[in-house]
């Protein structure tokens, strides 16, 4: 398409000249040609592609391509307005490739909500290095409150993490993360995956069809309402907890109609 518009552009300014009723001749516009496309192997995929680890390193030839900076604000989660998530995976830094592992660093302000997620390839370890967080943690299904008690209700592990204290959150459970303070809360997560991967259970559920959400929640939400829950729910870190908000002076955001 672009090849016949040069070319038809051409025959347009050549029978302008030509005429002899045209006063001056008209303009050739100027067709700005289309960006190469990339087409080869991405680093990440060459990496994979090494024969061995030790010719991994040809592909890496600077030192600066083994070096992560979690303060890049490029990397910054634009999902959410609660805080920032950076993650560490194969994708956003190669060197990982071969080391079954990755990581993340979580910034969370005050009243920062992680809502509620799983990782599907990893188990994360975490640890508070600032302030201190509320987290949350549902295990699979068969996990009572009373083993072997279906009718004590799932299990639900809570607690209080402060500065440098961890907390397991294992692979494919759901588990959240809050902070109750109005200060800034930081976190470490390590995962044993170079593509750990996180899915929003709010998020995820509510793109599910209308029928189905209104079908696994009873009475409890109009199917006419989804697309208002859908709008209301960000899908990384948001701002949560009513009482936070009003003790730090956070002004709720509006809700969505």
């Amino acid at each position: 398409m672009l090849f016949n518009s040069i070319i038809a552009s051409t025959v347009l300014a050549y029978v302008a000249v030509a005429a002899p009723t045209s006063p001056e001749p008209a303009p050739i516009p100027t067709v700005a040609p289309a960006p190469p496309v990339s087409t080869g192997p991405s680093l990440t995929q060459q990496l994979f592609l090494s024969d061995t680890a030790a010719d991994r390193f040809a592909l890496l030839p600077e030192d600066e391509q083994f070096r992560f900076a979690f303060n890049d604000p490029a990397l910054k989660d634009k999902g959410g307005k609660g805080g920032d998530l950076i993650a560490a995976n194969r994708k956003t830094f190669p060197a990982l490739v071969g080391t079954g592992s990755g990581m993340a660093v979580g910034f969370l302000k005050g009243c920062g909500f992680n809502t509620p997620h799983v990782h599907p390839r990893a188990t994360e370890l975490q640890i508070v290095t600032q302030g201190v967080l509320q987290t949350e943690m549902v295990p699979e299904n068969g996990v009572f409150n009373k083993p072997g008690d279906p009718t004590s209700g799932r299990r639900v592990i809570k607690n209080t993490i402060n500065q440098f204290e961890m907390q397991p959150f294992y692979q494919g459970s759901v588990h959240t993360q809050f902070n109750p303070t109005c200060d800034p809360a930081v976190f470490v997560a390590s995962f044993n995956s170079e593509d750990f991967g996180a899915g929003q259970v709010p998020d995820e559920l509510f793109a599910i069809s209308p029928n189905v959400v209104t079908a696994a929640f009873g009475e409890a939400i109009d199917g006419a309402d989804i697309d208002n829950f859908k709008a209301s729910i960000p899908t990384s870190i948001a701002r949560g907890v009513e009482e936070c908000l009003t003790k730090c002076g956070i002004e709720k955001r509006s809700t969505v109609t």
